[in-house]
């Protein structure tokens, strides 16, 4: 048993070497770059949908995308560490409940949506690489002033709205001071 397990572990550092998989998870909208071989040449095939299984088991681990094409249904499931899977990208995380979402081939139109999750970011390590060897520098305000920057906006935002509606209350109370003087 172990050898095996061995095995599989040794296969997986293999394919990983050569490409990086990105992390999904069931819910997620992705695009699936496909290698396709016609003769002589290659070329790359994006096929974009919603994930609607992923199953884990080592090197036989395989997710199934779900996405309509002209009103039908197509599926597609692929092995995750397979050679013709040239990219995986993440486009939109859904919001689910459920690791197999197989209740979306029954719905069509809205009902067939899945909600986005929103993530917030703040707080990530970034590693910064300078231009001398070996120094690398953490930079976490990266996110954060990002954050700030958006709170900051909202704030002069409504300190603008308040000096207009304080300008026009001053406008009109003016105006009756001169009525009253006439």
């Amino acid at each position: 048993m172990k050898n095996i397990e061995d095995i599989n572990k040794a296969q997986i550092e293999k394919l990983t070497s050569k490409k990086k998989i990105t992390n999904f998870f069931p819910g997620d909208t992705i695009r699936v770059g496909v290698r396709i071989v016609e003769g002589k040449r290659e070329r790359i095939q994006n096929f974009e949908g919603v994930c609607i299984a992923k199953k884990n088991r080592d090197i036989n681990s395989s997710f199934t995308v779900r996405k309509i094409s002209f009103g039908e249904g197509v599926e597609r499931t692929f092995a995750l560490y397979s050679p013709i899977i040239g990219s995986i990208k993440v486009i939109r995380s859904g919001k689910v409940r459920r690791a197999k979402l197989y209740y979306l081939r029954d719905r069509k139109g809205k009902s067939a949506r899945i909600a986005e999750k929103l993530r917030k970011n703040i707080g990530v390590d970034v590693e910064v690489k300078s231009s001398v060897p070996g120094d690398i520098k953490q930079d976490t305000s990266i996110a954060e002033e990002k954050e700030t920057s958006k709170v900051e906006a909202k704030k002069e935002e409504s300190k603008k709205e308040e000096a207009v509606q304080a300008k026009k209350i001053i406008e009109k109370t003016t105006g009756k001071e001169k009525d009253n003087l006439k």
